[in-house]
């Protein structure tokens, strides 16, 4: 079935779904309680309070949002659902609030005219940096709303060609730069390629410059230059370091303590003075 392409309302209500979403499930509010209270904030001219009733009782039956959201491919589309659904794979690794905060950046992202090219770019990166696999994860890509035939036919394409060709060089293969250096090299002004061009002038020169180098370094030099969404990383939980707990911190220093008294015997005796309350000869005596 093919999603059609919502208004820019539905989007912005859709941003604030996920984000509110994932910030509440953090507070480990359960999740029929999430969608309840958020259904009383999103606005009810658009169709995104529907689609959270259903998604309530979708919960209720098999206590994963990602079904629902399959379910409403007519609202939520394919790659949506696969992102939701392979953070609640038993066996997956990628972390729910990380796909949560991927949906919504793509949900800010489209409502906000966005370009075919940047939005793939965007969810090439969620699948190749969270490793969700190319097959389903191109499948689900291709079949979005804001593709024409032709890029889908191109998404399609390359995942039998990953691993073989350089990700940057399939970029500039279908970019105007390529086209712009081809009639210069051939001397025809008129030249036109046998196949769509799907990449502008700039990201044609962006993924030349960064052919034969790791993909997420043309990915960031994407972002900085054309303002394209950046995908969220998982954050470390101690982020002042990993030796911030009290009781932690008090253990080490027990455990240096002993350490000294030990080296301090293996030289030759241990000092007592340094535990005396007031050591002989001090004035206090």
């Amino acid at each position: 079935m093919v999603v059609p392409f919502l208004s820019r309302e539905e989007y912005i209500e859709q941003a604030h779904f996920f984000r509110v979403y994932r910030e509440r499930m953090c507070d480990k509010f359960p999740a029929q309680e999430i969608l309840t209270s958020i259904h009383e904030e999103i606005l009810i001219t658009t169709k995104l309070p529907m689609a959270l009733e259903f998604l309530a009782g979708e919960i209720l039956l098999t206590g994963r949002l990602s079904d629902g959201m399959a379910h409403l491919s007519h609202y939520f589309t394919p790659f949506q659902a696969f992102i939701m659904g392979q953070s609640e794979d038993d066996k997956s690794r990628f972390d729910q609030s990380i796909a949560l905060e991927v949906l919504q950046r793509e949900a800010e992202y489209r409502s906000n005219s966005p370009a075919p090219a940047g939005m793939f770019i965007y969810q090439f990166e969620c699948v190749a940096r969270n490793r969700l696999g190319y097959d389903l994860g191109l499948e689900a890509i291709a079949e979005d709303p804001l593709y024409n035939e032709h890029w889908s036919d191109w998404i399609l394409k390359i995942r039998r060609q990953l691993g073989t060709i350089d990700f940057g060089d399939m970029i500039y293969y279908r970019s105007e730069f390529a086209v712009e250096e081809k009639r210069q090299s051939i001397g025809d002004e008129d030249y036109l390629p046998s196949y769509p061009i799907l990449f502008g002038h700039q990201e044609g020169r962006i993924a030349k410059a960064n052919r034969g180098k790791e993909p997420l370094l043309m990915f960031a030099a994407l972002q900085r230059q054309l303002g394209y969404p950046a995908v969220p990383r998982l954050k470390p939980r101690l982020e002042d370091g990993p030796l911030t707990h009290p009781a932690l911190e008090q253990r080490l220093q027990r455990i240096e303590q002993t350490l000294k008294l030990i080296q301090s015997e293996l030289k030759g005796g241990i000092d007592l003075s340094q535990f005396f309350v007031n050591p002989p000869g001090s004035d206090n005596g």
